[in-house]
């Protein structure tokens, strides 16, 4: 009898662990290639590519139908959209609950994550290692089991963390070296995380498990700068800067290295953290990494010197839409849920700018935002039917404010975080009506201002809660 092949879903796999992690899981397995763009690629053998943006629920849930294991590799520090508000710890906490509330309601058997190396002190963790902490437990918040992967620093030309290195080696003839390059991690190679990810698929064992991972050696950041120069061929002097502070010195890599500041300061700020793997937490056969840190060196030069050979100049970029992402994080009183924030928010706007800002509501679910010299709303928003306390949707479905069309898919969120009261409210999709240089100055600094009095007013509320006294505690004052 021929036993069915496991459907596995792949979010991520156009990243650069994704690529290749698929080229080994579609040898086993039947791969559910899930990417924004998607539909741009040809299905093949054991792979379906699928259209799917994370950030969207219905999208992330029509992404997993079919598949039995879930395989999540996605990181969002970079700007999802032509404008931006928002930090990508919230930004990663949207997508991972997408992905952990579309696996529930696909029955998926296991959620396989990549993330870090967390110190034992988790109280003082970098704002990254922190939101990877934070993914880890909200993707498995719906009962999925989730096996985590943690490494710390992955050696491979596409990475984050190892491209930062090799510039500043190649780049610097003296290397300043601050404090947190006396501290230890565990780099480990791009083939042995591949394994570690695979051999880690349908393995009821590992379930509800963290795993640490690493290669045969564990050194601090200065050894690792050395090494690279001496597979470089590069004589690198060293000179020890240890007054150089964090931000200062991912100010200076930065600089140094062209990189993203979005991607290089939450990774320098990690640094100052030891990360290397727990033996508590390693498992024989997929723990202990056996390319050494000099070889996968020598491997990442080599692929990077042939990717740079076979790279085209022509390219086919789609062109920009002038979309707005915004989101931010606020703190509900007790006993409040998102459902219950996103009605409040549509009342307090009615009565905190009074007079100059109103809305009306329309048949319980429609609400439009006027001003009081013009008869046409600034926005209307129509809340999509209640189906979780925990998570609500107004549409963006028209006002002078949006560009709305028929395929528009505009809107706000408030999702509360699970296991606690804080909420995530967040735009999405949104295309503005206003020219766009006249948007970013007034209406998008606008918004941000109204979000902040929206998380003061619910502070308030809170105070005032606390403030309650309770009838069985006061005390009535005898008559004289």
């Amino acid at each position: 009898m021929t036993q069915t092949r496991k459907r596995l879903a792949l979010a991520g796999a156009t990243g650069y662990i994704g690529h290749n992690l698929l080229n080994e899981l579609k040898k086993k397995y039947d791969v559910i290639a899930l990417s924004r763009n998607g539909d741009d690629k040809d299905d093949e053998s054991n792979v379906e590519w699928r259209s799917c943006d994370l950030f969207s629920l219905s999208d992330t849930t029509d992404g997993l139908a079919g598949a039995d294991i879930a395989i999540y590799l996605v990181h969002s520090m970079m700007p999802s959209a032509k404008l931006t508000q928002g930090s990508f710890e919230d930004m990663d906490l949207i997508l991972a609950d997408n992905y952990a509330r579309a696996a529930k309601a696909n029955g998926i058997q296991q959620i396989v994550y990549l993330s870090g190396i967390i110190p034992d002190d988790t109280e003082n963790l970098s704002r990254h290692l922190k939101s990877r902490l934070e993914v880890e437990r909200v993707l498995g918040a719906y009962g999925t089991p989730v096996t985590t992967i943690r490494a710390a620093l992955i050696v491979g030309p596409k990475g984050s963390s190892f491209p930062i290195l090799s510039k500043l080696v190649k780049r610097l003839p003296v290397m300043m070296l601050p404090r947190w390059t006396r501290n230890k991690t565990h780099p480990v190679a791009l083939p042995d995380v591949i394994h570690a990810l695979g051999a880690s698929v349908d393995r009821d064992d590992l379930k509800d498990r963290a795993i640490d991972i690493g290669g045969p050696e564990a050194m601090t950041y200065k050894e690792m700068i050395l090494k690279t120069a001496d597979v470089m061929g590069k004589k690198q002097p060293t000179v020890d800067l240890p007054l150089m502070t964090v931000k200062l010195s991912r100010l200076w890599v930065t600089l140094v290295s062209g990189e993203p500041k979005e991607t290089v300061y939450p990774l320098v700020e990690s640094m100052v953290h030891e990360m290397v793997a727990d033996p508590e937490k390693m498992v024989d056969g997929i723990s202990n990494g056996k390319i050494s840190f000099e070889q996968s060196v020598r491997m990442a030069m080599e692929e990077e010197s042939d990717s740079k050979k076979s790279s085209s100049s022509s390219s086919s970029e789609k062109p920009q839409v002038l979309d707005v992402r915004s989101v931010q994080r606020v703190r509900l009183p007790d006993g409040r849920n998102a459902n219950w924030a996103a009605d409040n928010y549509v009342e307090w706007l009615s009565t905190f700018a009074k007079p100059f800002l109103t809305s009306t509501t329309a048949e319980e679910t429609i609400v439009r935002i006027h001003v009081p010299f013009l008869q046409a709303p600034l926005l209307e928003l129509t809340k999509e039917p209640f189906e979780d306390a925990q998570q609500a949707t107004y549409r963006i479905t028209g006002g002078l404010f949006a560009d709305v069309k028929e395929d528009s898919n505009g809107r706000i969120e408030f999702r509360q975080i699970p296991g606690s009261q804080e909420c995530i409210i967040a735009i999405h999709e949104y295309v503005p009506a206003l020219p766009w240089l006249l948007y970013k100055t007034t209406q998008a600094n606008v918004h941000l201002i109204v979000m902040y009095l929206f998380k003061l007013h619910l502070l308030r509320l809170m105070q005032t809660t606390e403030q309650q006294p309770d009838e069985s505690d006061m005390i009535v004052p005898e008559p004289n």
